[in-house]
C-alpha cells in the first residue's frame, strides 16, 4: 500500500515525465506497474503533452466561438454565423461574462446586416436554382420541326401581333416587342412561312432621352438587316415627372416588324392560331 509521501513522490516524478512529452504508457514503463486510477491520480494538474490529443474539427469553430461572444454576439447569431447548433456555442462559451445589453439601435443594425447576409447567400442559391430547371425545361423542347415553330409563331403573333379591328378591312402583319430572343424568333417564324427578308421593315421605338443610334444598331445587329430596311425610329416624348424603370446602358426600346403586301399571310397566321385554341 502506497503512503502520502510515496504518493507524493509519485506525483512529482509523474509530472516531471509528462511534461517531457512521455506518454502514458511510457510513465508506467519508467515509474513501474500501477492502475489507470493511480496514474490519474499522480498526473492531476497535469495536462497531456499536445501530441497526444486528437485534432477535433470544432477547435477553430470553439476559438471562433468563443471570439464572436467576447464582441457581444448572442448564441443565436454566433451560431448562424459558424453554421453550428445553438447547444455547441453555449458549451463553447458558457464560461465568458454575459455581454452587455444591446440599446435599440445596435439591435436593429444587427438585425438588418443578418437579414442582407443571408439575402446575399440566398440570392446566390434561388439564382443558381433557377437556371438549373430553366436549362433542364428547354431540354425538354429540343430542336423544333419546321410545324412547330408555325404553330408557334402563329400564337405568339396573335398574342404579340397586331389584329384587324372590326372597324377596318386592312389585313398586315405588324410584330413590336422589346425581347430579342422573341424577334429573332419571330423573324425564323417568318421565313419558315415562305416570307423574304427583303418584305421586311423594321422601325425602333423608344424614348427620345435614350440612346436612339446605340438602339439602332442593336437592333441591326439582333434582325442582321441592313440599315435600309430601317426607317426613322419612333420617338416617344420623354416626361422628366415619371419614374421609368427601363433606363439604362441596357434599355434598346422596342423594335417593330412589318411585312410588305402581308394579307395573305396574315389570313393564314389567324386560321393556324384559330387551329390551336380550337384543339383545346
Amino acid at each position: 500500500m502506497r503512503t502520502k509521501e510515496n504518493l507524493k513522490v509519485l506525483h512529482e516524478q509523474a509530472v516531471a515525465l509528462r511534461r517531457q512529452g512521455k506518454s502514458r504508457r511510457e510513465i508506467k514503463d519508467i515509474l513501474g506497474p500501477m492502475s489507470n486510477s493511480t496514474l490519474d491520480d499522480a498526473l492531476q494538474g497535469a495536462p497531456p503533452p499536445d501530441w497526444t490529443r486528437r485534432p477535433n474539427a470544432k477547435d477553430d469553430h470553439r476559438a471562433r466561438a468563443r471570439e464572436l461572444r467576447a464582441l457581444g454576439l448572442a448564441y443565436h447569431e454566433i451560431a448562424a454565423r459558424l453554421a453550428v447548433s445553438k447547444s455547441s456555442v453555449s458549451l463553447w462559451v458558457r464560461d465568458l461574462p454575459r455581454p452587455p445589453r444591446l440599446s435599440y439601435e445596435e439591435n436593429r443594425r444587427r438585425s438588418a446586416e443578418g437579414v442582407r447576409r443571408y439575402w446575399t447567400a440566398e440570392r446566390e442559391v434561388r439564382s443558381t436554382r433557377r437556371a438549373s430547371e430553366v436549362a433542364a425545361a428547354a431540354a425538354e423542347i429540343g430542336d423544333l420541326t419546321s410545324r412547330e415553330i408555325l404553330i408557334a409563331g402563329a400564337v405568339a403573333y396573335w398574342c404579340e401581333g397586331a389584329k384587324r379591328r372590326s372597324t377596318q378591312s386592312a389585313e398586315r402583319i405588324v410584330f413590336v416587342n422589346s425581347d430579342a430572343g422573341l424577334i429573332r424568333f419571330f423573324l425564323r417564324f417568318l421565313t419558315s412561312a415562305g416570307v423574304q427578308r427583303s418584305d421586311l421593315a423594321f422601325c425602333v421605338a423608344i424614348h427620345e432621352s435614350a440612346d436612339v443610334e446605340a438602339a439602332q444598331r442593336f437592333w441591326q445587329e439582333v434582325t442582321g438587316a441592313p440599315a435600309g430596311q430601317f426607317t426613322k425610329p419612333a420617338l416617344k416624348r420623354h416626361n422628366p415627372k415619371t419614374n421609368r424603370k427601363n433606363v439604362g446602358h441596357d434599355y434598346h426600346g422596342c423594335l417593330r416588324v412589318s411585312v410588305h403586301q402581308s394579307s395573305a399571310l396574315y389570313r393564314r397566321i389567324e386560321g393556324w392560331a384559330s387551329a390551336v385554341t380550337a384543339a383545346v
